[in-house]
Order: structure tokens, then sequence, then C-alpha cells
């Protein structure tokens, strides 16, 4: 949490706001960090430090489909560099961005509590182990077939 910047500055109930926003745009409207900024008695700049700060949080609306791939170490060991490097080359970004088409957003996780079945990835929330560059690829044609 950022330091206080001015009197009367109050951060309780920022996060569990930031966190409401985000399940019911997808990301945090910049329209909403001025309106917290009042609500809470900080600057948007330090609205804009939090929401930069946690992981989780996006300024963006994220694509259609959303994949998240663990870059922790067990991942790292089992192969989840090439996997995101083939995922990058497939979808034509890179981590924390979205397609032109905004079909897909790609995004690093860092754990997913799935070390036993690595590389893990999520995919539109739904939790997979041992992908692969190749399964990769079928999930992504089942996608855009659908």
């Amino acid at each position: 949490m950022p330091e206080q910047t001015h009197p009367g500055a109050d951060p309780s109930g920022l996060l569990p706001a930031l966190h409401r926003l985000q399940e019911e745009h997808g990301y945090i409207p910049d329209h909403a960090i001025a309106q917290l900024a009042k609500i809470h008695n900080l600057s948007q700049a330090d609205i804009i430090g939090v929401i930069g700060f946690y992981h989780d949080f996006r300024r963006t609306p994220p694509g259609r489909s959303q994949l998240l791939i663990c870059r922790a170490e067990s991942c790292q060991a089992m192969g989840a560099d090439a996997l995101a490097g083939h995922a990058s080359q497939r979808l034509g970004i890179a981590f924390g961005e979205t397609t032109r088409d905004g079909a897909y957003t790609l995004e690093a996780a860092y754990c997913l509590g799935n070390c036993a079945c690595s590389p893990a990835m999520m995919v539109n929330g739904k939790l997979l182990g041992r992908v692969s560059a190749e399964r990769l690829d079928t999930l992504l044609d089942e996608i855009d077939q659908s």
C-alpha cells in the first residue's frame, strides 16, 4: 500500500473496491481511478501505484480468452519457458498483452498450485497440467473454432 500522501487519506477498502471493479469489468477502468481517489482521499497516482503493484489487476480490457502460463520454478524446470515462447510466437503478443482482435490475453502466473503436473496453465479459468506446445496449439484451435 502506498504511503498516505496527504492528511485524511483513507486507503481502507481500496483493495476490496479494486477487486469488485476487476470482477465486474474484467479490468480497472480509468474513470474508476478518479472516483476511487476521491472516495479514499488519495491521489490518482496512489491508486495507479496500487494497481501496478498487484499482478492481478489490469488497466485494459482482457481478451475474450485468457491464458495464464505459470512462471514459477517447478514449471520453468519442466519447460514453461519454451511453452511461453511458443504461446507468444503463436499469438504474436508478449505477457500482459492482448491480441489486436481482442481474442486472447496472455498473462504470467506465479504458481497455479499444480506443480506436480508442470508446466501448468489456466485457460479461461480452467487449470491444465503437463501442457506442451502441441497441446496448447490444440487448445487454441478448439477455441478458434468455437
